[in-house]
């Protein structure tokens, strides 16, 4: 099977907004339906409207960008702060070297040091963080066709053939899920095979919320779209 292509899609109050945020800080593109494209070795987001931000935890997927110099974490950090990007505190210690941020809408993301070897070479946008078992990465790494690059002590973690962003799942324990969530994938599938795509992933492991909507939930309940390439 050939790779699958992997978006991120996040709910916002003002997609156009939050899109122009990230396209600016990752240095990208912004094109139709406030969708800020990567390419085969880098994930692409997606901003749509939805409901604000809720305070109760819940199931997040927060995204975390690299550094290649001690000075060029400092320089990353700052120039999302001028974007628009907040602190966040979510209980990190003074001596853990990652700066955690939230962009105009409260959605965490992380600015990795440079000696981080697991994000080594993983470009720009080096990972996208995810709550789940290791059941739950064995299906995606099926779902998409991207091999895995990590399986140990219940986390695990995939990556596309052509390198790039990692996605990863951190393992038990899970937070519980409430409500629908406010990031999901979106798989990207040959034109013409939604169909049989949707037996496929279905024998895999997933279930079908919407047919008409082609919504699917995965082995542990998060919500993904198929979309035709």
């Amino acid at each position: 099977m050939s790779a699958r292509q992997l978006t991120v899609t996040f709910d916002a109050r003002d997609p156009a907004r939050l899109a122009r945020f990230w396209a600016d800080l990752l240095d990208r593109k912004i094109v139709e339906d406030a969708l800020v494209p990567g390419d085969e070795a880098q994930v692409s987001l997606r901003f749509v409207p939805g409901p604000a931000r809720s305070a109760t935890p819940t199931r997040s997927i927060h995204l975390h960008l690299t550094s290649e110099a001690a000075g060029d974490l400092r320089a990353v950090v700052d120039k999302a702060l001028g974007l628009g990007a907040g602190h966040l505190d979510v209980g990190q210690l003074p001596e853990e070297p990652h700066v955690v941020l939230a962009d105009p809408e409260g959605n965490a993301f992380c600015v990795i040091p440079p000696d981080n070897n697991f994000l080594a070479g993983c470009g720009f946008l080096g990972e996208v963080a995810c709550d789940g078992p290791r059941a739950v990465g064995q299906f995606w790494s099926a779902a998409t066709g991207w091999p895995l690059v990590w399986d140990e002590h219940e986390e695990t973690a995939i990556q596309s053939p052509h390198g790039g962003t990692k996605v990863a799942w951190g393992g038990p324990p899970v937070t519980p899920k409430r409500g629908t969530n406010r990031q999901r994938f979106t798989l990207a599938v040959p034109a013409g095979d939604l169909a049989a795509e949707v037996d496929r992933l279905v024998a895999l492991g997933a279930t079908v919320i919407d047919a008409d909507a082609i919504l699917l939930a995965d082995p542990d309940g998060n919500e993904f779209h198929l979309t035709a390439t």
